[in-house]
């Protein structure tokens, strides 16, 4: 099994590169990577998460899978085949630019902060749980602020057919109809519940810390003695933990973020009212299924891919620094 190498912890005394330009870089090829890899699921948990009033039953995802493939079917330009693909990864690049800002932002903050704690803790002691879940809460908080409006754009993309009425083309021309019906207020639908969702990556990176922390003393060489095997199924372990608790904040802030979201709700507790009302606690957890399926590829995609990106990436990028220097 290759061997992923340990987060950089704290500035690297040889190191040539910023480290918050390493956290940035993997994290945002991170989120390019599993974007790509999960977006269908993706499209089928946003359609689940705004239905209106529909008691939740299985086989839901399968119901909306079908929904998704006839619609495919009203536009016969195109072969069959290309025409599904494009209906379950539409929406993927405002998918896929604000998981990739997201994730390098978010990583980028994250380790700046852990740095900032260890410094004032006088350096080199191992991080408390509350030191974790301060340095992810920040940073989610952050980028939140920040990426809401792709996600506004994103989730109203995936929530409709490409040929539905009043459907938005593309990123530009969603932000255009968005400001020019809502105005700037528009580009922040969803937010309250997305800072209380902050939650959810701080138990996430809380949990996976301590884990990593914990399995690293149980083995040889402590965290250089982890592989790719032990980070899979650590990301895995912790996002299950933190998705069990968090998620019905995702089926607010999905309704939210609807086109008809301000002539529907009032704000986020009028969602909550509504829902509870019409669907019961279930309706809470509308989409958790396919959440889950999108989820657990992503989160082990993610973590895997920024692991190794932030171990490669220094040392690639002092290997061109070194054939520069010779060719000088």
């Amino acid at each position: 099994m290759p061997r992923v190498y340990p987060p950089l912890e704290g500035r690297q005394p040889n190191a040539t590169i910023s480290p918050s330009i390493v956290e940035s870089i993997a994290g945002f090829t991170a989120g390019v990577v599993s974007t790509l890899v999960v977006h269908p699921f993706d499209v089928v948990k946003t359609r689940l998460q705004i239905e209106q009033n529909e008691k939740t039953r299985p086989g839901g995802s399968f119901r909306v899978m079908r929904t998704i493939a006839q619609e495919a079917a009203h536009d016969p330009s195109k072969s069959a085949a290309r025409r599904v693909v494009q209906s379950f990864y539409r929406g993927l690049m405002p998918n896929m630019i604000g998981n990739s800002v997201s994730w390098g932002l978010y990583f980028m903050w994250y380790g700046t902060i852990k740095d900032q704690v260890r410094a004032a803790r006088g350096g080199g002691r191992e991080l408390r749980s509350s030191d974790y879940f301060l340095a992810s809460g920040l940073s989610g908080i952050l980028t939140a602020v920040i990426t809401n409006p792709i996600w506004v754009i994103k989730t109203r993309m995936l929530s409709t057919g490409r040929n539905t009425p009043g459907a938005y083309r593309s990123i530009a021309h969603g932000a255009r109809e968005l400001y020019g019906t809502e105005g700037i207020k528009g580009f922040y639908r969803g937010l309250l519940p997305s800072l209380f969702g902050v939650s959810h990556g701080a138990v996430q990176f809380m949990a996976y810390e301590n884990l990593k922390n914990r399995w690293a003393r149980e083995r040889k060489g402590g965290k250089a003695g982890l592989t790719n095997a032990d980070f899979l199924l650590l990301s895995a372990v912790s996002k299950m933990f933190a998705g069990s608790i968090t998620y019905p904040y995702q089926v607010v802030r999905a309704r939210l973020q609807t086109y008809d979201a301000h002539t529907r709700y009032k704000g986020a507790w009028d969602v909550v009212r509504q829902v509870y009302r019409g669907e019961g606690l279930a309706g809470f957890y509308k989409g958790l299924g396919p959440n889950i399926v999108r989820v657990l590829p992503s989160t082990c995609v993610t973590f895997l891919v920024y692991e190794n990106m932030k171990f490669y990436v220094p040392r690639l990028w002092d290997a061109d620094e070194a054939v520069l220097e010779a060719t000088e």
